[in-house]
C-alpha cells in the first residue's frame, strides 16, 4: 500500500486541476463560422455562374488529366448548369 501512497493525491490533484480546466473552455467559434462561410461558398456556386465558372476555372483549369479534369467540371456542375468552357488542348 505504500507505493500507492504517493500516487492516489498526485491523481486527485490531477483530476482536481483539469475539471475546471475543461469547463471553462469556449465552444470553437472557428468551426461555426466555416460552417457558415461555406454555406456562403455553395450559395454563390447556386446562384451566380459567374462565380462558379471563376471557381471552375481556378480549380479545374490546372488539372492535366482527362478524367480528373472531367470530375472536377462535374463536381461544379452538380451546382447549376455549367457555362460553355474552352476546348482544352492536350
Amino acid at each position: 500500500m505504500s507505493r500507492y501512497s504517493s500516487t492516489i493525491p498526485t491523481a486527485a490533484l490531477l483530476i482536481a486541476l483539469a475539471g475546471p480546466t475543461a469547463a471553462q473552455t469556449p465552444p470553437d467559434q472557428s468551426a461555426a463560422a466555416n460552417v457558415r462561410q461555406s454555406d456562403q461558398y455553395e450559395q454563390a456556386l447556386r446562384t451566380n455562374p459567374s462565380f462558379r465558372a471563376k471557381r471552375m476555372q481556378e480549380e479545374c483549369g490546372p488539372i492535366t488529366d482527362a478524367q480528373l479534369h472531367q470530375q472536377c467540371v462535374a463536381s461544379f456542375e452538380a451546382y447549376g448548369a455549367a457555362p460553355p468552357t474552352k476546348a482544352r488542348r492536350r
